[in-house]
């Protein structure tokens, strides 16, 4: 009875192991895979997103992708950083296939949700708040700001509730470059993520239709409770082989970045030069 006793807690403590190693072997090719991803975009002519909220975005993005949600053939990914102020380009359209910015301009929170920096999220009918989190895009549309596109929010308690309460993509006047000079901070919206009106149409044109967004704010009760961003939710094995590492350039030099938050530093990332 004791030496049955015995092989079964050492068969247990086997197997144990053999899923903390597998499970620490799968994270590291997600890092790899995401960091060399990074290297890849460029960046140049556009303001340079943190890899802390790429890194999110990416990950999100796979196991949206892998859970069937997006349009396999669009790799587009579309990023908030709702952790900058409202006067910078803090919206990024990127193709990870062509490893392109598509568009690095301004976008606008809710009334609600802060003055110049955002700071408060909703996800209840008429609270003109922001929602953070993964968003499906949806169908474009002519609505009362012109072209627009309806946003499915995926992450249940945080957005989900972002086609009851009309929540899109649309252009509007106040986000401008002359609103911010008469107002110092761009203008708000009722809690949609609204962009230039002269890019708008533009913008909704290139990520309708089964795309991932991702509006990003620093909150670590999120972090911890969205399932697309569990560690390999959905992720494929197939994506973590080796073979599906993007391979670096070879002769590139390196930088290091900084992040400084209210004179803090808040991370450092090592990317290449071009």
């Amino acid at each position: 009875m004791c030496v049955l006793l015995y092989v079964v807690v050492a068969t247990t403590y086997k197997m144990s192991a053999a899923s903390e190693s597998t499970e620490v072997g799968t994270k590291a090719k997600v890092e790899r895979y995401i960091s060399a991803l990074y290297e890849q975009v460029d960046f140049s002519g556009s303001e340079l997103l943190a890899y802390d909220v790429f890194h999110k975005a990416v990950e999100g993005y796979l196991n949206l992708q892998q859970a069937g949600m997006l349009n396999a053939e669009n790799q587009i990914i579309s990023v908030c950083d709702f952790n900058q102020s409202s006067v910078l380009n803090r919206f990024w359209v990127i193709d990870l296939n062509s490893k392109k910015i598509l568009f690095n301009t301004y976008v606008a929170h809710g009334q609600a949700t802060g003055e110049d920096c955002a700071s408060a999220f909703s996800n209840r009918v008429n609270s003109h708040q922001s929602s953070i989190g993964f968003y499906v895009t949806k169908e474009a549309y002519i609505g009362e700001h012109g072209v627009s596109l309806r946003l499915d929010g995926v992450d249940k308690g945080y957005n989900d509730a972002a086609l009851k309460r009309d929540i899109v993509v649309h252009g509007a006047d106040y986000v401008s470059d002359k609103f911010i000079c008469e107002n110092n901070r761009l203008g708000r919206s009722w809690g949609c993520p609204a962009v230039p009106a002269d890019k708008a149409e533009d913008i909704v044109n290139t990520i309708k239709g089964g795309t991932c967004l991702f509006i990003y704010y620093p909150e670590q009760k999120y972090f911890s409770k969205s399932v697309w961003l569990k560690k390999n939710s959905f992720l494929p094995e197939l994506l973590l082989s080796d073979e599906m590492v993007p391979k670096r350039p070879e002769s590139k030099q390196h930088r290091t970045i900084q992040y400084v938050r209210n004179g803090v530093v808040d991370s450092t990332v090592q990317i290449s030069t071009k």
